[in-house]
């Protein structure tokens, strides 16, 4: 085999030398990152390392300092707003969901301001987001304040999938959830991914979501970035990394994903 054959698989996203800097503190010094169609790729770190920094400047939210960032073999930065908004979903931390609006106008923002869609069809449209996020249509006559913070999260989901996105960036999904909740999302995301084969680039502390859905895991320690599958990241003699993944909590998650896998 030719050692120089290209992959089966483009990259549906590539990074490459990202430099994030905030006043004279370097958070990222040149990491590289490629995204493969279809994959569940989680981003792991300690308090600081900038994992919210490093999904912005992704799904092009954030300007690096320094590097490119290409998605769908575009740069970032030259691709339109109404086309990047066609190819991403962002689910942001708490959900963002507008406080004013009910749940089916919060998820029909994004068809409103990028297509030309009558409002009924608008509105068909929220139902069946809301529906495949898991909430029923009905939750969609509801206001934020009126719901669960799984169903948040939910909502915020499908106003996410509302333009058919071919990646989705989700930021810290299952926070503030309970375990059952939490599950309940995480068995969400691999739906949609295994469905419709959207991919999805994950922030996360939660190491069950970590362990139980994501392909591969890029770990974000010393303003570098190691990306490899959970297997191999359990073999590194990096402390910051061996630390996260073989604590007491991480344990717990690797028992339940080996019950998990054994129950298939």
């Amino acid at each position: 085999m030719n050692a120089r054959a290209k992959p089966k698989h483009e990259p549906i996203l590539s990074a490459r030398g990202i430099v994030n800097r905030f006043g004279k503190q370097d958070v990222h010094n040149k990491l590289n990152l490629d995204v493969s169609p279809g994959e569940i790729l989680g981003i792991a770190g300690g308090s600081g390392s900038g994992k919210s920094v490093l999904l912005k400047t992704l799904a092009g939210l954030h300007r690096p300092n320094a590097g490119e960032v290409v998605l769908n073999g575009k740069k970032i930065e030259t691709i339109g707003h109404a086309e990047r908004a066609s190819l991403i979903g962002v689910l942001f931390q708490q959900g963002a969901l507008f406080s004013s609006l009910s749940v089916a106008q919060n998820v029909m923002l994004p068809l409103r301001e990028h297509t030309d869609l009558p409002a009924n069809e608008q509105a068909r449209i929220a139902a069946m987001k809301l529906e495949l996020a898991g909430l029923a249509a009905e939750s969609g006559l509801k206001f934020p304040s009126q719901l669960s913070g799984g169903m948040v999260k939910r909502a915020a989901l499908a106003r996410a999938l509302a333009l058919d996105p071919r990646i989705l960036f989700l930021d810290e999904p299952t926070s503030d959830l309970d375990p059952l909740i939490a599950s309940g999302v995480d068995a969400l995301i691999t739906q949609l991914n295994q469905s419709l084969g959207i991919t999805v680039v994950i922030v996360t502390h939660d190491v069950t979501t970590l362990f139980g859905i994501c392909s591969r895991i890029a770990v974000l320690v010393d303003k570098k970035i190691t990306v490899d599958t959970l297997d191999h990241l359990m073999h590194s003699q990096h402390p910051w990394i061996r630390e996260f993944l073989h604590g007491p909590r991480a344990q717990g998650a690797m028992t339940a994903r080996k019950w998990s896998h054994g129950n298939r």
